[in-house]
């Protein structure tokens, strides 16, 4: 039950510290956002050429940081079926895309949400595997995992916000 509460509490580090990269793009001021009103619903379409090239970059980065959503999903709904454990990361994507929209500070793109779901799943995937490889001790281990990322996501906020100041 301990090692659940302590799960539960890294997953929401994790979910405001998302929030922030997505929603504040890692901005300190409100001012110093975008403000940019856009909707693609074109799959890989042109929101990701740059210079005519297509910009995986991007793609990549987006997936990356759904890797551990997955894997808390796995955690914190393991007695779900794999489709109830995907529902919060493609809803949270979701939300995240309609938010960049409503308040004017990021472009709406369906690959975005694609790369975040198959970043989610690849989480679950993940999770997954240690619980396999770890069998009784998969939840602690993820545990110590996920702490040793908030300690050093901590460590480069707190970086950041020095430089800010």
């Amino acid at each position: 039950m301990k090692s659940k509460k302590l799960t539960a509490g890294l997953f929401a580090f994790y979910f405001l510290a998302l929030t922030w990269i997505i929603l504040f793009k890692m901005q300190f001021s409100w001012r110093d956002l975008p403000h940019l009103q856009g909707i693609n619903l074109i799959p890989f379409g042109a929101s990701l050429v740059v210079n005519g090239r297509m910009n995986l970059g991007e793609i990549i980065q987006n997936a990356l940081a759904f890797v551990p959503f997955g894997i808390f999903m796995r955690v914190l709904l393991q007695k779900k079926p794999l489709a109830m454990q995907l529902v919060p990361i493609v809803a949270a994507s979701l939300l995240f895309e309609a938010a960049q929209y409503v308040f004017a500070i990021g472009a709406s793109d369906i690959t975005d949400v694609l790369s975040n779901t198959a970043g989610g799943l690849a989480g679950l995937a993940v999770a997954a595997v240690l619980e396999k490889i770890c069998a009784r001790r998969w939840v602690k281990t993820i545990n110590i995992l996920c702490l040793a990322g908030a300690v050093i996501l901590s460590v480069f906020i707190s970086i950041l916000l020095l430089k800010n100041l």
